[in-house]
């Protein structure tokens, strides 16, 4: 879907972004992850021309971006940023409108769609007429979200869109965000510096460093088949809580008595056995399966780290 061949970028003689290559395919979600000044907020804004590449090229379908005018380019592409980036002298009706009136679309048409994105994504309707200040964090952030994905297009490039929230209304809104059926028919490329943000959303991680990447790779791949030091370094202070939540039932049945988890708790294949654990540890009834589950994750580990 999203293809960068070897793009450049500098700033004042300075490379931000130095010859990077890697493709997003479709219905992914690509995470371009790494410190601050590691050029993947740069990368980001190239593939919808918000910045110019000075070099290389990027496809999105297989149509060189460059062969379009950047505000026809950006039609087709959402884009959620940094703390919403709502306009704070529009209402939330009109926030979210801003698209559907560049596409000239009819009013009835734009809040059928407004309101099938409010139910989808927890807002109630007597927002629409309040201003982006009179919300909180997270109504904001659902909001910006909703303002990206109103056009429903194939692509959404994500920058930092949940970095400014506090971390129960972030957990909130990564549970929301990985069960929108909405997404999953999406490419989207999003950019951050949490660890944990990526692992838990991303279906494959590129890593990067002064304007490099380093490694692309699933979160598995990440942690389990490092490609030097640095990535093995980068994951070190969250690795064991990292392997917690890559982990899921599936990959641990061979260890425990798993359907038992499954037919018992409304757990399936696919849950990862931190939030497994987190359910179990709730209730002093369940310590015996509490304790299986950390033996099988342990005995599964022991087979990924030789």
């Amino acid at each position: 879907m999203i293809t960068v061949e070897s793009v450049s970028k500098s700033f004042s003689g300075n490379p931000a972004v130095d010859h990077i290559s890697f493709q997003a395919h479709d219905q992914e979600i690509l995470v371009l992850l790494g410190t601050s000044g590691c050029g993947k907020t740069t990368t980001l804004k190239m593939i919808n021309r918000l910045i110019e590449a000075d070099s290389g090229q990027i496809l999105i379908d297989g149509k060189n971006i460059r062969d379009q005018k950047p505000e026809e380019l950006r039609m087709g592409i959402g884009f959620v940023m940094q703390h919403s980036g709502l306009f704070p002298h529009y209402t939330i009706r009109q926030n979210i409108a801003v698209v559907p009136e560049l596409l000239r679309w009819d009013r009835k048409k734009t809040e059928n769609r407004t309101e099938e994105l409010l139910d989808k994504l927890h807002l109630s309707e007597e927002v629409l007429s309040r201003f982006p200040n009179e919300l909180s964090g997270g109504q904001q952030q659902r909001v910006g979200i909703a303002r990206a994905l109103i056009a429903n297009t194939s692509v959404l490039l994500m920058d930092e869109p949940f970095g400014a929230l506090d971390n129960i209304t972030k957990a909130d809104i990564h549970s929301e965000f990985k069960s929108l059926e909405e997404l999953k028919n999406k490419t989207i490329i999003l950019v951050t510096h949490d660890v944990q943000e990526a692992f838990e959303l991303g279906h494959r991680i590129c890593l990067m460093d002064k304007g490099k990447i380093i490694q692309t790779g699933t979160p598995k791949e990440m942690l389990y088949h490092p490609e030097n030091d640095f990535v093995s370094d980068f994951f070190a202070e969250n690795r064991l809580l990292l392997e917690y939540k890559i982990a899921t039932l599936r990959d641990v049945g061979g260890f425990v008595n798993s359907d038992h988890l499954l037919n018992e708790f409304k757990f399936t294949e696919s849950t990862n056995v931190w939030e497994a654990l987190q359910a179990l540890s709730s209730d002093y009834k369940n310590t015996d399966h509490y304790e299986n589950l950390i033996r099988a994750f342990n005995e599964y580990r022991k087979l990924q780290i030789v």
